[in-house]
């Protein structure tokens, strides 16, 4: 039996696929003569990282930043927290934040701002998803791969109350 909170799908598993391809090969181009770290955002975006890494043909290395801004609730809490930082510095390196999801923005705004003053040479995203309707903060994603609708996303990582990660697709939350 399908779960009742697992909503409209949002993004079908052959559309992730062949974005993150796309994403893939774009990354590849603008990065061909530099080294990359791809910092990924615990939790929400390992399935992405993952994935986008297998499609990264430039040398490449990876680190892990765990923040919290959400909970269990489906709204930000507005406050980030750093839960686990990362493991190397990032001085003179070519750093890409792999994000799940854009959603107030306030969230990548302070990873941002905290990268930056570690100086790299450079610091640019790249999100799965983005919903600009929620935008808090006026900022852009170097690398996007959907825009969605304003509706508490699940799957491909993505979840509620850490449930639902592991789906392969991305659908729209239904609570009851």
């Amino acid at each position: 039996m399908r779960d009742p909170e697992i909503g409209e799908i949002l993004v079908q598993p052959d559309e992730l696929r062949r974005k993150v391809e796309e994403l893939g090969a774009r990354i590849s181009a603008d990065y061909a003569d530099r080294d990359l770290l791809l910092v990924g955002v615990l939790k929400g975006a390992v399935f992405f990282l993952s994935d986008l890494m297998r499609e990264i043909t430039v040398p490449c290395e990876v680190d892990f930043m765990a923040v919290a801004s959400y909970g269990s609730s489906t709204d930000s809490s507005g406050v980030v927290r750093i839960l686990k930082d990362l493991d190397a510095p990032i001085e003179d390196r070519h750093v890409l934040i792999v994000e799940d999801i854009v959603d107030s923005g306030l969230t990548l705004q302070y990873l941002l701002r905290n990268l930056r003053a570690r100086g790299p040479a450079t610091v640019e995203v790249c999100a799965l998803l983005t919903k600009p309707e929620r935008r808090k903060i006026d900022l852009e994603a170097r690398y996007v791969g959907f825009e969605i609708p304003d509706k508490f996303a699940i799957g491909y990582g993505l979840d509620h109350a850490e449930r639902y990660r592991n789906l392969p697709f991305v659908a729209a939350l239904q609570l009851q």
